[in-house]
């Protein structure tokens, strides 16, 4: 395999294509758009609507927020640490605020997931596998 479980990984917490490791996820100047493609290999982000991509990500989001805000929080003023009130206001404000931030890292998070189970779908390994030069597919995402 040309690109290893352990390269997918790195390639995904730090933004980049799962097939080339380009930092091409999104557009530049851009906090919320993401590319359709990559630009240096052509490889496909989200392949179309119905492929789960964004589902995923939303997923991912819910968890971290979930796990980083509201138990934290809610262990604190069940414990008697934090009054009701400002358990309140920092839910709500983590809540709001959270998944505005780790939207990037998510979707890379979502494409890293994947592909770290199936990673023979990549077209960088496909290649390698069939011996051919380096050519990804039109729909390498999933």
């Amino acid at each position: 395999m040309k690109v290893s479980r352990s390269r997918i990984v790195t390639r995904g917490l730090s933004n980049c294509c799962p097939n080339c490791g380009k930092h091409s996820l999104f557009k530049a100047g851009s906090l919320f758009e993401m590319n359709d493609r990559c630009p240096r290999c052509n490889f496909v982000f989200v392949a179309s609507q119905n492929d789960g991509f964004h589902f995923r990500a939303i997923s991912l989001n819910f968890g971290v927020t979930i796990t980083a805000v509201l138990i934290p929080i809610l262990t604190l003023a069940w414990t008697g640490h934090l009054d009701a009130t400002r358990a309140e206001f920092i839910s709500i404000a983590g809540v709001l605020l959270l998944p505005f931030l780790l939207y990037r890292a998510t979707c890379s998070w979502s494409l890293m997931n994947y592909f770290l189970f199936f990673p023979a779908e990549l077209p960088a390994n496909r290649a390698a596998a069939e011996g051919e030069p380096d050519n990804p597919s039109p729909h390498g995402a999933p």
